[in-house]
């Protein structure tokens, strides 16, 4: 098998392995790269074939539609993933036709036979035929409205074409909406952070705009400067920083608080606070209710010379058993992730406008469990990576209702200014709240919301 070859291969199994399996892209690639013994040109080659595959989706399922003059639905599963990742080889990479084609044949035929391997034939010989401007025009044309139209070009599902428009409108920029979506199928580029006093940016890496932690590396392997630091550099989203560092950085720290990290999986922004902690003389606790994902924030904290107690509880009941306790609570609260699409590709075919209402309910139980654990004049941040107004402002305007005047709202737009060696342009929310908004396209972060409150 040719190198080229053994990166399809790689990728094709992954796709696989997430229609089939639930798996997540992002924990299976890397073990299979390192299985098949790819180069590290080769393993960038499967990750864009996989990830590009799966971001696209929805725009390469109407064009084999068109080109197999059938339903996807009608199509062997096993077969559609290779088609998947030909029609993204002839639309969006310059991949050769003809490997493009040859190469995704033999994947169907190795996975249904010779007459899978000729329909795949058929269709991909059909698509290789026009350039991907034809194609997209064509599938324009199959839209019945402009969302769809839009959720079809930018293969996102049309609820979410809907969310982020409202959303980007809350801040008067709903002709963003295009650029959003755009951006949401690119590859992220790799943020680091170094955690502060026990580690320095590299001399010749790229500080972050907004960030005063984050960095970028001018080349090289990452995972190389992280084994050196022993965990005190990592790999971290500067909207993850800076989600933690609103929190630490909100109020000037007294030393002796306490803190808590109420759902720390998988570990980044703990580790981050836990150096914070360790600087300003506070404590930091941390709970996470898997097991296993408990298990990664003990290994994150692991480069941070902090004892750091790590609870396995359910947030709500965690925070019952320690009314007024906390100075500084984090509420990283589960969510639709709508905000980290493009670093988890797969993410947006699998979420449905009915997981909202169960997620919101959970999110303002939480949010509200972690205001009654705080001390008078306590703060927390309430944080999701998602941009749903139903998960963001939505939850913030619900538990401040609740809590009437003894909670006062600080504003994380000030903040996170305040913290930025560039102006991040957070514009004001159109419910009047101090709640900072960060986008792909403008922050080339994820779209993490972040609230501030605090008890009074």
């Amino acid at each position: 098998m040719s190198r080229a070859a053994a990166s399809r291969r790689v990728a094709y199994d992954t796709l696989r392995a997430v229609h089939e399996s639930d798996a997540y892209a992002n924990l299976l690639l890397p073990t299979a790269i390192a299985r098949a013994g790819l180069s590290s040109a080769d393993a960038a080659l499967a990750t864009e074939l996989a990830y590009g595959t799966l971001r696209r989706r929805g725009t390469y399922d109407a064009v084999i539609a068109i080109a197999a003059d059938r339903g996807t639905a009608d199509i062997d599963p096993a077969v559609l993933d290779a088609l998947r990742l030909g029609v993204h080889q002839l639309l969006s990479t310059r991949v050769a036709s003809h490997a493009a084609v040859n190469e995704s044949v033999e994947l169907a035929r190795s996975a249904a036979g010779r007459g899978a391997a000729g329909f795949a034939n058929a269709v991909l010989r059909r698509v290789s035929r026009d350039t991907p401007g034809d194609w997209m025009t064509r599938v324009a044309e199959g839209a019945r409205s402009d969302d769809e139209r839009l959720g079809l070009l930018f293969s996102h599902p049309v609820w979410i074409v809907r969310a982020f428009r409202r959303a980007l409108a809350a801040e008067g920029r709903a002709d963003e909406l295009e650029a959003l979506l755009t951006a949401d199928n690119a590859s992220p580029r790799v943020t680091m952070t170094a955690l502060p006093g026990l580690a320095e940016v590299p001399d010749d890496a790229r500080r972050t705009p907004y960030s005063p932690v984050g960095f970028r590396l001018a080349g090289g392997d990452p995972e190389a400067t992280i084994r050196e630091s022993d965990g005190r550099v990592r790999v971290q989203d500067e909207g993850s920083q800076l989600a933690a560092l609103a929190l630490t950085r909100a109020l000037p720290v007294r030393k002796g608080e306490r803190w808590l990290d109420l759902c720390a999986g998988p570990g980044g922004k703990t580790a981050l606070l836990a150096a914070e902690a360790l600087a300003h003389g506070a404590r930091l606790e941390a709970n996470e209710i898997s097991p296993a994902r408990a298990g990664l924030v003990r290994n994150a904290l692991a480069g941070v010379p902090l004892d750091v107690p790590v609870t396995e509880q359910d947030g709500r009941v965690r925070t019952a058993e320690s009314p007024e306790t906390y100075d500084r609570i984090l509420v990283d609260a589960p969510c639709t992730g709508l905000g980290a699409l493009r670093r988890r590709p797969e993410a947006r075919w699998r979420k449905a406008p009915a997981d909202v209402p169960e997620l919101t309910e959970l999110q303002r139980e939480l949010l509200t469990g972690a205001v009654s654990a705080l001390t008078p004049g306590g703060v927390v941040a309430y944080v999701t990576c998602s941009p749903h107004l139903a998960e963001t402002s939505g939850v913030v305007a619900e538990v401040r209702r609740e809590w009437g005047a003894a909670l006062e709202e600080v504003s994380a737009r000030d903040v996170l200014t305040a913290l930025a060696d560039s102006d991040p342009g957070l514009l004001p929310q159109a419910d009047g709240s101090g709640r900072a908004q960060l986008w792909p396209h403008r922050h080339n972060t994820d779209a993490m919301s972040i609230s501030l409150l605090r008890r009074v």
